[in-house]
């Protein structure tokens, strides 16, 4: 009989692509469905918070200026290193939600699929939401999309991975950069998913994982001047009405939870468009000149 002691996995955050415990040295346990030990998972401060913003904010040019198809190569290389890495994923998700191996097996086969589906519209979206209007005039005038910035994610809090999945790949397909606050209970598969991320070709900073108390985190994010949206997923009523408050104050774009989220249904381009703006161009043409301006 072997008296071998298991190797505990040590659980971090990940932001600018770099995996820090928290600022603080907190860290607060992580129970399965049965209240069994699971793991100590880092409880994020208002100082991670902000550190991972200006993570974001920094990833977010080269990532929003990379072309759509070679986000779409990243994201794909993302569903690659999922797939090699199921196994672990499926005993964290069964943990972590209380299924059976083979129901959390079709949980993660779903979300390494959700990723492979946004993969696929990264250089699709903007022939959807884009191109030519009709004017009545001697110049032309286009339309394109064009990415929100830096948005703060509050992940689903009883998904833990197809969720966290459904709303973290649809923000970074468009060109954003993402502060992604894990589900509070469940917290270990998303910050199992920044090691993945940081093998996958995706630059640093462009996908930052806190995990903690998800109101102490989401508060200080809704109010940051340098946060441009924000989805509310992972927020409960009475949380969503306290962020849309404060991310009023610098005008964010806002995506609300809705009442009943069925992360296993087919994903639509919602996500996507929601954290979007739309740049048109208005071009003369014939003898006007060949000046434009852009509005």
């Amino acid at each position: 009989m072997s008296d071998r002691l298991t190797v505990l996995k040590t659980y971090k955050l990940y932001v600018g692509g770099k995996f820090p415990r928290s600022e603080s040295g907190r860290v607060y346990e992580v129970t399965d469905s049965k209240q069994n030990w699971l793991a100590n998972a880092p409880l994020s401060s208002r100082k991670d918070a902000r550190d991972a913003v200006v993570a974001a904010r920094k990833a977010f040019g080269g990532w929003s200026g990379a072309t759509a198809y070679n986000r779409g190569q990243v994201l794909y290389r993302v569903a690659e290193m999922l797939e090699g890495r199921r196994d672990q994923y499926v005993r964290e998700v069964a943990g972590a939600e209380g299924l059976s191996k083979s129901k959390a097996g079709d949980q993660v086969d779903a979300a390494i699929d959700r990723w492979v589906w946004y993969a696929g519209w990264t250089d699709k979206i903007a022939q959807v939401v884009g191109g030519g209007n009709p004017v009545a005039g001697p110049f032309f005038n286009l339309s394109s999309p064009e990415p929100t910035g830096v948005v703060a994610v509050l992940a689903p809090q009883k998904s833990s991975f197809l969720g966290l999945v459904s709303v973290v790949a649809p923000v970074i397909a468009t060109g954003n950069t993402a502060v992604v606050i894990a589900s509070e209970k469940s917290p270990l598969p998303a910050l199992s998913l920044g090691e993945v991320l940081a093998t996958s070709d995706l630059p640093g900073g462009v996908v930052n994982i806190l995990s903690g108390r998800t109101a102490e985190i989401a508060t200080p994010l809704a109010s940051h001047q340098d946060v441009n949206a924000i989805d509310l997923a992972g927020a409960d009523e009475e949380l969503a009405k306290e962020l849309e408050i404060a991310a009023a104050d610098n005008l964010k774009r806002v995506l609300r939870p809705q009442s009943v989220d069925n992360w296993s249904a087919a994903p639509g381009t919602d996500r996507m468009t929601a954290f979007l703006e739309t740049k048109t161009v208005w071009h003369p043409t014939g003898s006007l000149g060949a000046s434009g301006s852009a509005y």
